[in-house]
């Protein structure tokens, strides 16, 4: 198969869709690399890094989508890029269609099979493509908040561990999963009064076990979140509906209510955002003030460090890259259950019940649409 690997254009993003190591393990397999020049300078992998792992350098994105068969990204393609999308290509990357409804149509209007990391199932349940992303982006988020709590950006001006003899900041997350199991390791590592609440007593178990009386475990329920959030320095959104946009747990009027100066740090902004005054910013103008709370909504927060992000997410993306590679999009999604709800897009139609809710599409079972109408590329 012929694998394209185009520069990300997306604001100040970093990362590439595969790593040199990745490049060198698909092309032993057989099958034909292409990746635009410059699209590994984010990682500090020049072009003849990539050549000497065997891949073919093109001089621009629109070779690289005329060339290939599968399209391997980092972030949801940009307007410029669907475009550029035929039938006959698969592409594999982030998608996170729920709240993108301009993306969601041209991905339809394309015909492409695409595939979203974000939707892969795992042994247990979770979601191991999202997973590595969820974990920089769990500690990023809290030093990304104690940043902004800082006086000169326009924070209350506390420093987010104290000091002997001066209290240290409240950090409250909401969600307890992969972004805030490790928001809590690098809250609490930070000498933060943390506090987690989630409305899953076992995951709630299971993070007080992990963390013991250093971290405060609450039940969610509407009471306790306005209570906690009205006295939090820092609250950090860490909560997900797989494919589905998040919901609003802070309300415009909460934060009207917060302490001046207070942030909140919403890591689910590329869902949606899950504070009713959240809307995505960038790594350049990272934050904005909304009734004197600090909002910080990078929308690809994992960008910042481009490297660690781009090396683990490629551990756990490349097992499915080669799958497709191998066998072809149908048979790869076919004989794996767990890669098969990774399907969202498949030759005009809606393959993931979430995406199709939050924008009222017809609903097609994955297995259906495949079995229907099969890409050329599968």
């Amino acid at each position: 198969m012929r694998i394209g690997v185009p520069k990300e254009i997306k604001n100040q993003e970093y990362r590439v869709g595969l790593t040199p190591d990745s490049v060198q393990e698909i092309v032993a397999r057989g099958h034909e690399v292409f990746v635009e020049t410059q699209a590994g300078a984010g990682i500090r992998a020049d072009d003849a890094v990539y050549e000497a792992a065997g891949a073919r350098i093109l001089g621009s994105a629109a070779e690289i989508f005329d060339t290939a068969e599968m399209i391997v990204k980092v972030k949801e393609p940009q307007a410029v890029e669907r475009a550029m999308l035929r039938p006959d290509h698969i592409l594999f990357t982030y998608l996170h269609l729920a709240p993108d409804a301009p993306q969601t149509a041209d991905l339809v209007k394309s015909g492409a099979t695409c595939i979203a990391y974000e939707t892969v199932q795992g042994m247990e349940g979770g979601l191991p493509l999202l997973a590595p992303m969820s974990q920089v982006a769990g500690r990023l988020a809290v030093t990304a908040g104690a940043t902004a709590l800082e006086r000169a950006n326009g924070g209350v001006g506390i420093l987010i561990g104290g000091v002997p003899g001066v209290a240290p900041a409240k950090v409250v997350v909401i969600g307890g999963g992969v972004v805030g199991s490790n928001c809590i390791t690098m809250a609490l590592g930070l000498g933060a009064d943390v506090t987690v609440l989630d409305r899953n007593v076992t995951v709630l178990a299971h993070l007080s076990q992990t963390f013991g009386p250093a971290l405060k475990t609450v039940y969610s329920t509407k009471a306790a979140l306005e209570q906690y959030v009205m006295d939090a320095d820092m609250v950090v959104g860490a909560v997900l509906v797989p494919g589905a946009a998040a919901p609003k747990l802070v309300s415009a009027d909460m934060v009207k209510r917060m302490k001046p100066g207070a942030v909140l740090v919403d890591v689910a902004i590329d869902q949606g955002g899950c504070f009713a005054t959240s809307k995505p910013t960038t790594h350049s103008e990272p934050t904005y003030i909304v009734d004197e709370v600090v909002h910080y909504c990078v929308a690809n927060m994992p960008g910042a460090v481009p490297r660690t992000s781009a090396y683990a997410l490629n551990n756990a993306t490349l097992p499915f890259t080669l799958a497709l590679a191998d066998k072809g999009a149908k048979q790869a999604l076919l004989d794996d259950p767990l890669f098969l709800p990774g399907l969202n897009v498949h030759a005009g139609m809606i393959t993931c019940e979430a995406v199709a809710s939050a924008l009222g599409y017809d609903y097609v079972d994955p297995k259906t649409a495949l079995e229907t109408k099969v890409s050329k590329a599968a």
